[in-house]
């Protein structure tokens, strides 16, 4: 059956200019898609609404509603939220879609099943835009979207032992990530260690160290043309993995990117990105001419004074986080941004380049070692994600938990509604009624009686519920 015969409806908010600030306590907020991104309610994803600025109150968000987000990117476009605990005067956007299940359907049960692998094969399929930054999903392809439905009783054992299962994964997917964090803060130790070996050597700002000067890259509009130029994309440098699956075709113009080819050992750092990852710097340590690099990552190349990859340590540092943290512009933003002054800026001891030669390999050993935990840790993670749809697909087969006969169907409820439809619009529809000739009136009679007065026709009011 489909999705649209579960629901009593679907709600939409409506979006206008908000200030560039989370609501306060007081004040009403509209919610951004980020605010059911992440699996859980998120009340301090919003944007405050202006003071005198009229809306619906009908858009409000309350405890219990199942939200889903019909805007987002690729992954997340249609991701479902069931909202807990929420704070006040918070409102749908038109990004927001709000559904209202019908009694015989589980609200965690309908959450779990929209996150499960049918569920985004559908909303994947289905979602309209060519960009993976931006997808949209429409009520109708949401209304028609296949779900296979047990009875009332069935869905409470499948949530109830599907969350079992999920809070276990939960838990150890969390110590994965605890893992995770150790392994990056003891690479960060190991090479604030080893850089302190440098001692006592001269310093020198990167900008006095170039064997050229600092380039930004270009961005063009993708393409599936396999003519078309290949270059990075951000997560290259964030992953520090330089491949194919990290590049795109663009149909940038050759003449204009003839200096932007790739060299092995340029070091490229992020100018923008969140908080948390501008400034990210990685080396390229490919062939010559690979691909191009995007606007949004800056290239360095050094003189002989200093080895590149020397240099990549560095700025790789804690020191060196810190620095472009500090340098960057709008940190209240989602993107805030550094410039090529402040990559100049930068201080770099200047040992003598066989000193650095020995720093670079102790250090490779060591992240090294670091690098294969990271790798165990993070394989552990995929496959506990691969574990998590194995649930979904099973609870949403019927082969997670034990069917009982005794269940009533849900094709029982539903035939029910059917009737109930069907009864309402043969009472909505109005009768045929035959219109009379009329009748030729005769004329007077100085005996007939004077025509009594008569009663105003009565008023017929119908009521209409929706169920």
């Amino acid at each position: 059956m489909a999705l649209g015969d579960l629901l009593h409806r679907i709600e939409a908010g409506k979006s206008f200019t908000c200030e560039p600030r989370p609501a306060g306590p007081e004040e009403w907020g509209i919610v951004k898609v980020s605010a059911m991104t992440w699996g859980e309610f998120d009340a301090n994803e919003n944007k405050a609404v202006p003071e005198g600025r009229k809306f619906d109150l009908a858009h409000e968000i309350h405890q219990g509603d199942v939200l889903l987000s019909r805007a987002n990117t690729k992954a997340y476009v249609g991701a479902p939220v069931l909202v807990g605990a929420c704070r006040p005067r918070l409102l749908l956007s038109d990004k927001s879609l709000r559904l209202i299940p019908r009694d015989f359907v589980s609200k965690r049960w309908l959450v779990h099943f929209l996150r499960s692998p049918q569920a985004r094969v559908h909303v994947e399929g289905n979602a309209s835009g060519t960009k993976d930054a931006m997808r949209n999903l429409s009520q109708e392809a949401l209304r028609r979207m296949p779900v296979p439905l047990p009875p009332l009783a069935e869905q409470y054992r499948t949530v109830e032992a599907l969350e079992e299962q999920l809070s276990r994964l939960d838990a150890a997917v969390d110590n994965l990530i605890t893992g995770q964090r150790r392994a990056r803060g003891l690479g960060s130790a190991t090479l604030a260690a080893i850089l302190k070996k440098v001692g006592n050597v001269p310093t020198k700002r990167l900008g006095n160290l170039l064997g050229e000067p600092l380039r930004n890259g270009h961005s063009a509009k993708a393409t599936t043309d396999l003519t078309g130029i290949r270059t990075l994309n951000l997560t290259a440098v964030t992953q520090g993995n330089f491949s194919d699956d990290n590049t795109k075709l663009t149909v940038a113009d050759p003449y204009r990117v003839r200096d932007l080819w790739l060299t092995k050992g340029d070091i490229l750092v992020q100018r923008s990105n969140t908080p948390e990852l501008v400034g990210t710097t990685a080396m390229y340590e490919g062939s010559d001419g690979w691909a191009i690099f995007p606007d949004l990552l800056i290239r360095v190349r050094v003189n002989d004074e200093v080895l590149p990859e020397f240099v990549t340590l560095v700025l790789q540092s804690r020191r060196g986080r810190e620095y472009f943290k500090s340098r960057a512009k709008g940190l209240a933003g989602s993107m805030p941004k550094i410039d090529q002054a402040a990559i100049e800026d930068f201080t770099v001891p200047v040992p003598e380049v066989d000193v650095q030669e020995r720093i670079v390999a102790e250090l490779r050993d060591e992240l090294d070692r670091v690098s294969r935990v990271s790798f165990e840790l993070d394989r552990a993670r995929k496959r506990a994600t691969g574990l998590r749809n194995a649930l979904l697909h099973k609870a949403f087969t019927g082969e997670l938990v034990p069917q009982n006969p005794n269940d009533e169907p849900a094709q029982v409820a539903l035939t029910r509604i059917a009737a109930e439809r069907s009864a309402q619009l043969k009472a909505k529809r109005p009768r045929k009624v035959t219109a009379k000739k009329p009748a030729i009136p005769r004329a007077a009679s100085p005996s007939d009686p004077a025509p009594e007065p008569t009663a105003a026709p009565a008023l017929a009011v119908q009521q209409e519920f929706e169920l």
